[in-house]
Formats: structure tokens, C-alpha cells, sequence
């Protein structure tokens, strides 16, 4: 009886996610940074992005830390306070995400020079740009 009601217990925990899995595969996750630059900066900015970050994600890409990345530009906007550039990092999946922070600071180092270049980089952009959300996204296949 106890190993009957043991199991019963089981499946009804099991259940939501064999459930939730039954409509989808995961696929990679990404980080999505939603960025609002000021009206008059959007050519510093993404010079500042194609001479320091562009590197580093492109090392990252060839290392395999991250699968890709890419830069949106909106088009359109809904009001004065919406986004203007978009930043996803696609990352095979969780795991790939383990030690990241201390693996992209040594590739910081070694690429701007060390952690003052690198804050002193971050206040520039800091002066020019707004990060209006940094998301984390499970990217799903529907079945």
C-alpha cells in the first residue's frame, strides 16, 4: 500500500512537467538587452559596440561560450521612452551559462586591458545609453 501511494505521489509531481514538455522542445537561451540610446549619440554608441564589444563577442562566438549573437535596430517606435537597439546572446542552453562571468572577465582583460579600461568604458556608455530590460529567454520548438 505505502509503495502504492509512494508512486501515486510521484506522477502527480512528475506531472506538470511531462505536461509542459508535451507541447515543446527547448531550443537555446538567450539574453535580450533592450537599450534606449540618447537622440544625439547613436553613432558613438555603436562605434563604442563595434570596437569593444564586437570583439569580445566574436572571441566568445569562436571559443564557443556563447552559439551567436545579434544587434537589432528598431524602426519604429511607440513613444518617445521605447528601445533603439536590441543585443541577443544566444547560449546553447543553461549550463553553457556556468562560469560565464569569470570567463569573460579574463577575455575583458586580455581585449580592453583590464578591469579599468573596461569601467571606465562602461561610464562612457553609462552617459549615452539607457538599458531598458536585460532578459532571459528559453527559446521553444513547438512539437
Amino acid at each position: 500500500m505505502k509503495a502504492t501511494y509512494r508512486l501515486a505521489v510521484f506522477l502527480l509531481l512528475l506531472a506538470p512537467g511531462v505536461l509542459a514538455q508535451e507541447h515543446y522542445t527547448e531550443g537555446p537561451v538567450w539574453r535580450v538587452s533592450l537599450i534606449r540610446v540618447k537622440p544625439t549619440a547613436m553613432d558613438a554608441y555603436l562605434t563604442s559596440l563595434r570596437q569593444s564589444s564586437k570583439p569580445i563577442l566574436d572571441q566568445q562566438k569562436k571559443d564557443g561560450t556563447i552559439v551567436d549573437y545579434k544587434l537589432f535596430l528598431k524602426e519604429t517606435k511607440n513613444n518617445p521612452e521605447d528601445w533603439d537597439i536590441c543585443l541577443a546572446i544566444e547560449y546553447k542552453n543553461h549550463a553553457a551559462m556556468d562560469g560565464l562571468a569569470a570567463k569573460a572577465e579574463v577575455l575583458r582583460d586580455k581585449i580592453l586591458g583590464g578591469k579599468q579600461p573596461a569601467q571606465q568604458l562602461t561610464d562612457k556608455r553609462a552617459e549615452i545609453r539607457e538599458v531598458i530590460s536585460s532578459e532571459l529567454l528559453q527559446e521553444i520548438m513547438l512539437k
